[in-house]
């Protein structure tokens, strides 16, 4: 009898047990998630100081958004870049976003990707004849009107200046110099020296300066494309002892290029909200991986189609407006941008 028992108390438990393994399996499966939205994103390179922003703003909005982000950096280089696409493309990216190193150059590689599914985002810079999915980046033809005006507006009629443009391989260039040349076209200037930047090589800058010094005494204006080749450009001018009496012209409004606009040694720089930028980006591909419709009205010819283009208005920036815009609107601190000159706080 005490055996029988036993035996039938064994049981229940050993039933008991199966029972309790088989609620956890259930409860297990009942809350699986499902996997997360993967996006690539492949910097050109960290050169420029407003990449870096760009990077923190994208992936944090993103993984908001629950998705997860694999940052990679081509260090300038074509094929290294578009070793990292391949890679995104064998990993099975939902999207890829790219800021390309050369605007030409991933036809084939995004072809690739469109063909399993994945969905591509140029960022900032058009992807030519590639057929992405979503063009984000700014109005880069009135970037170079902006810079334009202000070199013909404080340049003296007869006035020699210095043009340094972004490399030949950046699509944006090409806008920054259609915007350029359409406000110049009836300006009375002598262009004296240009070059064109391999790679935003800011040293370029500083070359031109000296290289036009060789051939004239006299610059009233330099039209640099970007911050960082103004960085140089400065330079160049502070060792001629000519800083703060030439126009200087920039974009990205680089924490350098505010402070020299409050000392004096740059005249502007242009003011891209590249957080706004940034956050629309990775918002949109989010969408894009989902599925979702983007409502886009604004299209870009890339050589062959149309392609769906967020385009954000970028704003000229000078002494008179920077606390205003720069600092006032959270982009750079006031302790920062007037850390050389606190007596100027308030003016």
């Amino acid at each position: 009898m005490k055996n029988s028992v036993f035996c039938i108390v064994i049981m229940l438990i050993i039933i008991s047990f199966c029972g309790c393994s088989g609620d956890k399996i259930e409860t297990y499966e009942g809350h699986e998630t499902e996997s997360k939205i993967k996006i690539g994103l492949s910097f050109d390179s960290f050169v420029i100081e407003r990449w870096q922003r760009d990077r923190d703003v994208f992936v944090y909005t993103a993984e908001e958004l629950d998705a997860e982000v694999n940052v990679q950096n081509a260090n300038g280089d074509v094929d290294k870049q578009i070793s990292q696409i391949e890679y995104f493309i064998d990993k099975k990216m939902d999207v890829i976003v790219i800021i390309a190193v050369d605007s030409k150059a991933f036809q084939d590689v995004v072809k690739r990707a469109k063909d399993v599914g994945i969905k591509i985002v140029a960022y900032d810079r058009l992807l030519i004849a590639s057929d992405v999915d979503l063009y984000v980046s700014f109005d880069n033809e009135k970037v170079g009107t902006l810079m334009a005006e202000t070199i013909k507006n404080n340049v003296p009629e007869g006035g020699n200046i210095i043009t340094i443009f972004g490399p030949t391989t950046d699509h944006n260039v090409q806008l920054v110099e259609q915007g350029y040349h359409e406000v110049m076209k009836d300006a009375n200037l002598n262009v004296i020296y240009s070059v064109n930047a391999v790679n935003w090589l800011a040293e370029e800058a500083y070359y031109a300066v000296n290289e036009a010094l060789q051939l004239t005494s006299q610059i009233d204006g330099v039209f640099c494309g970007n911050d960082n080749l103004a960085t140089e450009a400065v330079r160049a001018l502070s060792e001629n002892r000519m800083a703060g009496d030439v126009i200087v012209t920039g974009q990205d409004a680089d924490l350098a290029a505010c402070q020299r606009i409050v000392e004096g040694t740059q005249t502007m720089t242009v003011y891209k909200p590249v957080d706004k930028l940034a956050k629309a980006a990775a918002e949109y591909a989010v969408k894009l991986a989902k599925g979702e419709k983007i409502d886009v009205n604004t299209t870009i010819h890339d050589g062959e189609r149309e392609v769906p283009y967020v385009k954000l208005e970028p704003i000229a920036v000078t002494r008179d407006n920077i606390d205003e815009i720069i600092i006032d609107g959270g982009f750079q601190t006031k302790e920062d941008v007037y850390l050389n000159v606190p007596e100027l706080i308030g003016e």
